[in-house]
């Protein structure tokens, strides 16, 4: 053993002390470590023991910053390098890095994870990103405002645990700004904890000003949203640089072109981290029953008193739900988008358990196969 693992664990301790200075400058004594997001959820772990045995001088904690097909660029003190592609890493992982041997890197414990069902008809889960603490969901005061799709993602966070506020961007292309807020504070209505919902010009200094609650040292903020919305520019407005490329929307639909093709971690000066992420136009739920139970809380409260336990919500009798759409407690709308995100969920979480279970077999009939040869 090259180092006592006693001193391993110190150094840990030392780094992981989080610092809430909110100058656009670190403090000197503000660690690459600290910068990242690491704390005593990782630290906790590696003390507890998450190795097998005492790390050895080749172990250290590193942050994946980006995620190519290529391989996983990885961030720590003094280290930054690419490691070989993982399905099972995504962008924000800490890992106890192996750095002589890559492969056998250990990650640690995440505590927040945002995933989804991956896009075409292929039964995959693609993880977007880990170990977040707030998500900037944002959208534009144009063509691109849509409550269902916010209420996706509020759905995600609210699942993965991590604090949303709702950031609206180009308020200066509509006379009527204020309505686009009136109705994204609307979705937070029936929810425990309100969701914030800020209206900025992404291009100014009112990112800096209107963001400074959540952009603490040691901290890790994702952007999230459709393209053109303003995502990239918010992150060079943070960064004072040209951390991400951004382009326009296009003005005859709103719609937005992919600018950000991979998602990327950006360490910024002031001692946090801002997460870039592509736009998402197809965001299939899964595994997400508890945070779509968080954004219709109402809605899910009613279900629990309706005579049947497999109620429908269609034509029951003794259904709660609609005896509420009866007595215009509940809009009709808002009922047909949480029955459709119930369904999406319930329908991808059982064809991805399929998948899994069909994967698990069949690697064991692989084994099973391998290991008869062998006698």
């Amino acid at each position: 053993m090259a180092r006592d693992y006693s001193q391993f664990l110190t150094s840990l301790k030392k780094n992981q002390q989080i610092k809430t200075d909110t100058n656009a400058q670190p403090a000197p004594s503000l660690s690459i470590l600290d910068r990242l997001g690491w704390s005593t959820h990782f630290s906790t772990q590696v003390a507890e023991g998450v190795l097998t045995k005492a790390p050895p001088e080749n172990h250290t904690p590193v942050r994946v910053t980006e995620v190519h097909r290529a391989g996983l660029r990885v961030m720590g003190e003094d280290i930054e390098q690419l490691i070989p592609p993982n399905a099972d890493l995504t962008v924000g992982d800490w890992l106890l890095l192996n750095t002589q041997q890559p492969s056998h890197s250990q990650r640690l414990e995440r505590k927040s994870l945002f995933k989804r069902r991956a896009p075409g008809t292929d039964r995959q889960t693609q993880l977007i990103a880990a170990n977040v603490d707030t998500v900037f969901i944002v959208s534009s005061c144009n063509n691109d405002f849509n409550v269902a799709r916010l209420e996706r993602y509020i759905a995600l966070a609210v699942e993965a645990e991590v604090d949303p506020v709702i950031i609206l961007t180009k308020s200066d292309l509509t006379d009527t700004p204020e309505e686009y807020e009136r109705k994204a504070w609307a979705l937070s209505d029936h929810m425990p904890s309100p969701v914030p919902v800020l209206v900025l010009d992404a291009r100014g200094g009112e990112p800096h000003v209107k963001l400074v609650d959540w952009c603490k040292p040691g901290q890790t903020l994702a952007f999230m949203g459709s393209s053109g919305v303003g995502k990239s520019t918010l992150v060079n407005a943070l960064s004072e640089t040209v951390a991400a490329e951004t382009q326009a929307i296009r003005e005859d639909d709103s719609k937005g072109r992919h600018t950000t093709t991979a998602r990327a971690l950006h360490m910024l000066p002031a001692g946090y981290c801002v997460l870039d992420t592509p736009g998402m136009r197809e965001l299939q739920m899964t595994d997400v029953a508890d945070g779509i139970a968080g954004v219709f809380a109402d809605l899910h409260a009613l279900a629990s008193t309706c005579k049947f336990n497999d109620c429908g919500h269609e034509s029951e009798p003794g259904c709660a739900v609609l005896a509420a759409v009866k007595a215009g407690t509940v809009e009709p709308a808002r009922l047909k988008r949480w029955k459709k995100l119930v369904t999406e969920e319930q329908f991808n979480a059982m064809s991805l358990a399929e998948r899994r279970s069909k994967d698990k077999a069949f690697g064991k009939i692989i084994k099973e196969a391998v290991s008869h040869k062998k006698r």
